[in-house]
C-alpha cells in the first residue's frame, strides 16, 4: 500500500487533531511524519502571522471549533496561553529521530505539551523533558537537532511542502495527490 505523508506544523491546532488520530485511522498503513514550517509558506502568501490572528472572527471560530472537535474525538484540549508557539526546535528534533515510531511518539508528546498542558514548546527544557519521558537520549538529540544537516533538512522539507502546493496544515499527500485539513484525513487514506 502507498504511504500517507502527514505534513504538520506544531503551532497548528488542527494538526493536533490529525496527529492524535492518524495512526488509528491509517489501520497499519505507513504514515510518514513530515514536520514543516508554516511561517515561510504564509510569508509567500503575504501573511506575517497565523490567519487565525490576522482575522479575529476566523480565530474566534477556530477556538470554538477546536473545543467541539476535541470533545467529539474524546481528546483533551486546552487553549494555549500563547498562540502560535514556535515549533522550529521541535520540528528539528523530529527530523533527528531515526525511527518512524519515535517521530510519531515525540510529535504527539509535543502536541500534548502545547495544546493540553499549555507548555512552551519553543523551550529546549520542555522538549528535553519530553524526549526523556519517551526514553530517548535528550542531550544527544538536542545536539543533533542543532547540526547544519538537520537545519538544512527542515529547510528542505519546508521547501518541498511549498513545491507540493501545501498552503496550510495539516496536509496529507498520497501518490502526489494533496489533501488539506484534518477533516480530509479519511479522504486521503481512501485515495
Amino acid at each position: 500500500m502507498t504511504a500517507v505523508h502527514f505534513w504538520y506544523e506544531f503551532a497548528s491546532t488542527y494538526s493536533y487533531l490529525a496527529a492524535m488520530r492518524i495512526e488509528a485511522a491509517a489501520a497499519g498503513r505507513e504514515v510518514v511524519w513530515r514536520p514543516f514550517l508554516l511561517g515561510p509558506i504564509f510569508a509567500a502568501q503575504g501573511m506575517s502571522d497565523s490567519p487565525f490572528n490576522i482575522y479575529p472572527v476566523k480565530g474566534a471560530y477556530m477556538w470554538r471549533d477546536m473545543e467541539r472537535l476535541c470533545a467529539a474525538a474524546a481528546l483533551p484540549w486546552r487553549r494555549p496561553s500563547q498562540f502560535p508557539r514556535n515549533g522550529v526546535l521541535a520540528s528539528r528534533l523530529v527530523l533527528a529521530l531515526p525511527e518512524a515510531s519515535q517521530r510519531a511518539a515525540f510529535s504527539k508528546a509535543v502536541y500534548t505539551a502545547n495544546f493540553v498542558d499549555d507548555l512552551d514548546i519553543a523551550q529546549a527544557e520542555v522538549l528535553g523533558d519530553l524526549l526523556q519521558a519517551l526514553g530517548l537520549p535528550a542531550t544527544a538529540l538536542m545536539e543533533k537537532a542543532q547540526s547544519p544537516e538537520i537545519r538544512q533538512d527542515l529547510r528542505n522539507q519546508t521547501e518541498e511542502a511549498g513545491r507540493l502546493g501545501i498552503f496550510g496544515a495539516p496536509s496529507f499527500t498520497v501518490d502526489g495527490e494533496l489533501f488539506w485539513g484534518q477533516d480530509r484525513l479519511q479522504q486521503a487514506l481512501a485515495w
